[in-house]
């Protein structure tokens, strides 16, 4: 049948082709000969159109149900439970939805005759190429419960990380939200009524009253060309930073802002070290690793540094000499980096690394989070205190003025 795919090369250069082979498995070997890292694999629209639709469908499922499902097939597997069973009995586990399909998917491959790795290859979107190796490392080597082990505390680590910066995230956004909506409804129908009382009164106002009824004015005058503006600079910014010079220059501010960029670089440094130290201990090839590793930094500048990492392990130099003399990486993880190099363990020692900078990220990303809300609140409390003593001040002036005529 006739298959394509996407890989690298020996080079770091991204290759896509077509080829024509009785499998996948037997597809992947013969690319794996050619000295090619294969990233995606699945049959030609033309070979088989029901196959075609199983593996475009990709499926859906978050990474706490992959995290989950992969320790649960661990457990089982490293019972003595066959692979397809293992499957079918963690199917019936799921409730109904988009990852039971997935998973009922990837069974029906297996029972087919399809290696557990190939099955998982027809949904990328759900189990990513490091995902894939380990299983395919695993397979090979006939340690299939370690590697999904391994995958499994991968997996939740990364989800760890995740919701330690969404959850320091959710108040700050939920007081900037609030905030915004006080200061709209103040100024969209709370001003109004006062300005047409102060009209009626006919007094003098002050400064910042006529400012903000100004302002109020305006906003009310032409709140639908602010509302288009608004819409539009929000699809333009999006377009642009999907562009690879947006991306390039939004990936370069996220490294070098004020205290934010500290939180970028080291959770990028932590994510790539624990990557390459998983797929390493799991006897994955370096070259191979590192470009899995590259796939998975989501970050175009440290793309680029795993890139020399691979440009240096093709000249026959050691992996560490890429992280030396980078403001990206800190001097001391590039010397632990060739240290492992030096006594044979990089894969230990890359692992226990990433353990140490996830504990320090953790307690950097809550004390900035615990930094920026005071800071929040009283740049909105200036805001929201400004925009409620303007409206109240000429009031106070006014009592004066009676009290002082009586």
């Amino acid at each position: 049948m006739k298959l394509v795919y996407t890989a690298f090369d020996k080079a770091g250069k991204q290759v896509s082709d077509a080829l024509e082979a009785a499998s996948l498995a037997e597809a992947g070997e013969i690319l794996r000969r050619q000295g090619l890292f294969v990233t995606e694999l699945r049959e030609a629209a033309a070979a088989a159109q029901g196959a075609t639709a199983r593996v475009i469908g990709g499926g859906r499922g978050s990474l706490r149900d992959v995290s989950s499902f992969m320790r649960q097939l661990s457990v089982l597997i490293s019972t003595g439970t066959p692979m397809v069973e293992a499957l079918g009995s963690l199917e019936k586990q799921l409730k109904p939805g988009q990852f039971r399909g997935v998973i009922a998917d990837v069974r029906e491959r297996v029972e087919e005759g399809a290696q557990f790795s190939d099955a998982l290859a027809a949904h990328p979107r759900l189990f990513d190429p490091v995902c894939r190796s380990l299983v395919a490392a695993g397979e090979s080597g006939g340690q299939l419960d370690a590697m999904l082990r391994r995958l499994a505390s991968l997996l939740r680590q990364q989800l760890k990380v995740r919701s330690t910066v969404l959850g320091a995230m959710v108040y700050p956004c939920v007081l900037i939200v609030v905030s915004i909506i006080v200061l709209v409804a103040m100024v969209g129908f709370v001003m109004p009524r006062f300005e047409s009382l102060f009209t009626t009164l006919g007094a003098e106002l002050p400064a910042s009253t006529r400012l903000m009824m100004d302002v109020g004015g305006f906003v009310r005058g032409n709140w639908y060309f602010l509302l288009g503006g608004l819409v539009a600079a929000g699809v333009g910014t999006k377009l642009w930073l999907s562009s690879r010079a947006g991306r390039l220059w939004l990936d370069g501010v996220m490294v070098w802002l004020p205290q934010i960029g500290k939180v970028v670089r080291a959770l990028a440094t932590a994510r790539i070290t624990r990557v390459l130290g998983v797929l390493i201990e799991g006897k994955v090839p370096l070259m191979e690793a590192l470009h899995l590793a590259r796939e998975s930094t989501g970050n175009s500048r440290y793309a680029a540094l795993v890139d020399r990492a691979v440009e240096a392990v093709t000249r026959g130099e050691p992996v560490s000499t890429a992280f030396f003399g980078t403001p990206l990486v800190a001097e001391s993880v590039a010397e632990a980096i060739r240290s492992g190099e030096r006594t044979g363990q990089l894969g230990p020692v890359l692992s226990n690394l990433s353990d140490f900078m996830d504990e320090d990220n953790e307690l950097i990303v809550k004390s900035i989070a615990s930094i920026i809300e005071p800071i929040i609140l009283m740049v909105l409390g200036v805001l929201v205190g400004f925009v409620a003593l303007s409206m109240f001040l000429p009031l106070f002036d006014l009592t004066s003025m009676a009290g002082g005529g009586g």
